[in-house]
């Protein structure tokens, strides 16, 4: 009897210390919220670099003068933007390192997957 009131209470122990630190994770986790505009094929030199951390939730809002299709490497994630709107483009960053979002060309290739030598903007992802 001793034995199993010993395990159960390091098993509520255990569960309880997992759940403690997976609500501190989780509150050290931020919302941000980044606003890009493409104007003739280039986003401000003041926002080509976006630093944030594992778990953020991180909401990129893009504008462009012409339509544009681009794509978050790594996360392989691609919108589309028109003119005269903004696209969200969200993702949690799970994974860390350097990511750059290219835009897309249409037709260079015969997948369609082609896009500028140079991103637009690149994210980089730390570790928490």
């Amino acid at each position: 009897m001793f034995r199993v009131r010993l395990v159960l209470a390091t098993l509520v122990w255990a569960f309880s210390l997992i759940a403690a630190s997976s609500a501190f994770f989780g509150a050290l986790a931020a919302q941000l919220t980044f606003d890009l505009t493409v104007a003739h094929g280039r986003v401000p030199d003041t926002m080509r670099l976006i630093r944030v951390k594992q778990g953020d939730v991180v909401r990129l809002r893009w504008s462009a003068d012409q339509p544009v299709t681009l794509h978050l490497h790594g996360y392989d994630i691609e919108k589309h933007v028109e003119p005269g709107t903004t696209t969200d483009l969200t993702f949690t960053a799970y994974a860390t390192g350097r990511f750059p979002v290219h835009v897309h060309a249409q037709g260079a290739r015969p997948d369609g997957h082609t896009h500028e030598e140079e991103p637009l903007v690149n994210i980089e992802v730390y570790p928490r």
